[in-house]
């Protein structure tokens, strides 16, 4: 049997996604116009929708969006 590794994170989720976003807009300021610049921002885009959804989830008392 293959056992995983298990990393502990010492940041939380919400505070990877912001570094990595921060990171992915500072690669694109210095990327020229073009695809890879545009997808270096979608990815930023994706990764600070996925902090807005983890913090979303982790409040007490769910409600969805209206």
């Amino acid at each position: 049997m293959v056992q995983r590794r298990r990393i502990e994170q010492i940041q939380s989720l919400e505070e990877r996604l912001a570094v990595e976003a921060s990171r992915l807009r500072e690669q694109a300021k210095e990327t020229p116009p073009g695809i890879e610049r545009e997808g270096l921002l979608r990815r930023a885009c994706q990764c600070e929708t996925g902090s807005q959804v983890s913090e979303w989830l982790r409040l007490p008392g769910l409600q969805p969006p209206k």
